[in-house]
């Protein structure tokens, strides 16, 4: 029974990725059969051997020995990591990954302790979607903006990011964070200022540390060399401007953060993204609640970037089985998008989403207040 059980672990490190065949679907490959073989990738993997395939015990492994090469204690495989300059070919790591994972078993164990936590910056391009349509909706451009399963709450700094698409751009052309290839022709974001900002997850991470940006970076796979620029550059965001990301559960933070009066002139904007599929459909249904009692006391919109599907439970092994992400306001879909945001396309007609705001005396813009430019 025990070797059936080391089979389908095995089995779940085999079959994990398909198509390119980048560094992480040789070393997967790899693994399975050392794992097969009673190696060195069983004896880090004992007692996991029974693991749900939702834990992905492969990429919790794949992140340690990253944070491996991330610390400096396997400078032999950076020239196999294409997001720290790598042009090896992946097919030759193994025998030098399995050499590490020898030296770091004790510590690769440990890591497995670790579940994966992304905090993807542009999966924000939807978030400026959906703040555009809110605030043309309700004519209201000073925004609290709320984060429930935030993450380390990098997109909760949207407007201190730099998008561009087809034919516009929008935010600080100095900003240390570019998100491009949008797409989204004939979009114009309009100007808003977030008056205050704040998330909530179960296990927050600190962007600020050292630590806590060593365990978002591990996450990423390092040949996705695009999606480790942006983090960096929201890393670098995140340590100059304060995130308040607190420790609790999304209904009950929420309706917390709910409770209290509101300035008539704020719109709290209520944001998710891909974090239905892991919350337990009670979950989902309590905070869906939270919200709808809030409507009749104060300006709330809610903008979800999720996969379609039901709520809670996916059987899974990745992000990515239940369908591609839309974007939502107030339960309507305006746009599709990719699962790290860019590209997207509008399912409204653009005369909806991109209608100028018109404001009966508006305010001069706060410091947090962004315009947007077309090229």
């Amino acid at each position: 029974m025990a070797a059936e059980v080391s089979r389908s672990l095995a089995e779940q490190f085999r079959d994990h990725f398909t198509g390119e065949h980048h560094l992480y679907w040789h070393l997967t490959k790899a693994m399975a059969d050392d794992l097969e073989a009673g190696g060195v990738t069983a004896r880090i993997c004992a007692g996991w051997e029974g693991a749900d395939p939702g834990a992905v015990v492969q990429l919790r492994l794949l992140a340690g020995l990253f944070r491996e090469v991330l610390r400096g204690d396997a400078d032999d495989l950076v020239p196999f990591y294409p997001c720290l300059g790598g042009l090896a070919d992946p097919e030759g790591a193994w025998p030098l990954v399995h050499t590490v994972m020898v030296r770091s078993e004790e510590r690769l164990r440990e890591s497995l302790a670790v579940a994966p936590q992304t905090n993807e910056p542009g999966r924000s391009a939807a978030l400026l979607v959906g703040l555009t349509e809110a605030v043309r909706r309700s004519g209201m451009p000073r925004v609290r903006l709320l984060e429930p399963g935030a993450s380390a709450g990098l997109n909760l700094l949207v407007d201190l990011f730099r998008f561009e698409g087809d034919g516009w751009s929008w935010g600080d052309p100095e900003s240390p964070v570019l998100i491009d290839a949008i797409g989204a022709q004939g979009f114009s974001p309009v100007g808003f200022e977030i008056v205050s900002r704040r998330g909530c997850d179960l296990y927050p991470v600190d962007a600020a540390s050292e630590e806590g940006a060593l365990r978002l970076r591990s996450f990423v796979w390092p040949f996705q060399v695009g999606r480790h620029e942006r983090l960096s550059g929201a890393l670098a965001v995140a340590r100059r401007e304060s995130v308040v990301v607190d420790a609790a559960g999304g209904a009950d933070w929420v309706r917390e953060q709910l409770a209290g009066p509101a300035d008539d002139d704020v719109l709290t904007v209520i944001w998710q993204s891909v974090t239905r599929q892991y919350w337990p459909a009670a979950e989902v249904a309590a905070l869906d609640a939270v919200i709808e009692e809030a409507r009749s006391r104060m300006p709330v919109a809610r903008v979800t970037m999720e996969s379609p599907g039901k709520a809670g439970g996916f059987d899974r092994m990745t992000d990515h089985s239940s369908g591609r992400p839309v974007i939502e306001v107030d339960g309507e879909v305006v746009a599709g998008c990719d699962y790290h945001g860019p590209p997207i396309e509008f399912r409204l007609p653009l005369t909806s989403v991109c209608r100028p705001l018109t404001i009966a005396n508006p305010s001069p813009p706060g410091p947090a207040s962004v315009g947007c430019s077309h090229e």
